[in-house]
């Protein structure tokens, strides 16, 4: 034994109540963690079709907007006019004490706010490319950067709970079994000495009457 435990009957009822709490906190991280991973598993397969669609999506972007530039020239000058989306916000919910973003896109009609006789159909078609490559983009990265809480999560909560049931765990029960066996060495010896207090305490009475 590596720390040194006295064998007491306080000592043991301490232990034995720590015992059940690193039992009970065991129980509560490994389904802490299984919530965690259902709660990931269902993410996985958005993550997938996602990535697969936000890159067919910008593939077909840049498409668009390469024939955009070949029929008009550049057209990053044009591009300027259109005004930066700040319609984002976050907002959080909590899954077992993991804080889980969603991430709100308030949709505005689409507003053309380029000269049209200085541009043509092409480069509107790649300006609805690309706000499709938006959109996309809002919905993985909320999706994306749940999975990575989530899998941050689960590899804390495997961690402790293996810290509980291969470490914390068996030291105490280790100790309890220490104490227990000593106890019990204890009320044997004690037993054993006044069992013979008693024949002692009989032949010497027994001597006294024969005398």
């Amino acid at each position: 034994m590596g720390e040194q435990v006295f064998p007491t009957k306080g000592n043991l009822m301490t232990l034995i109540k720590s015992n059940q709490l690193a039992h009970k906190g065991f129980e509560l991280m490994d389904r802490k963690r299984n919530i965690l991973i259902h709660e990931m598993m269902s993410l996985l397969e958005d993550v997938r079709l996602l990535r697969n669609e936000i890159s067919e999506t910008y593939k077909k972007a840049y498409l668009a907007l390469q024939d955009a530039n070949i029929t008009l020239g550049i057209v990053s000058d044009i591009a300027q006019s259109i005004p930066v989306d700040s319609g984002i916000s976050v907002s959080y919910k909590s899954v077992m004490g993991v804080e889980i973003p969603k991430v709100t896109h308030e949709v505005e009609h689409v507003k053309i706010t380029y000269g049209i006789s200085h541009t043509n159909t092409k480069f509107d078609f790649a300006y609805k490319c690309f706000l499709k490559v938006r959109d996309l983009t809002v919905k993985l990265a909320e999706v994306d950067n749940s999975t990575y809480r989530l899998a941050n999560a689960i590899r804390k909560a495997q961690k402790r709970a293996n810290a509980l049931e291969n470490v914390v765990i068996p030291k105490f029960e280790e100790n309890i079994k220490f104490i227990t066996e000593a106890l019990e060495e204890k009320e044997r010896e004690s037993f054993t000495r006044q069992k013979v207090i008693k024949n002692q305490q009989e032949k010497a009475k027994l001597k006294k009457i024969n005398q």
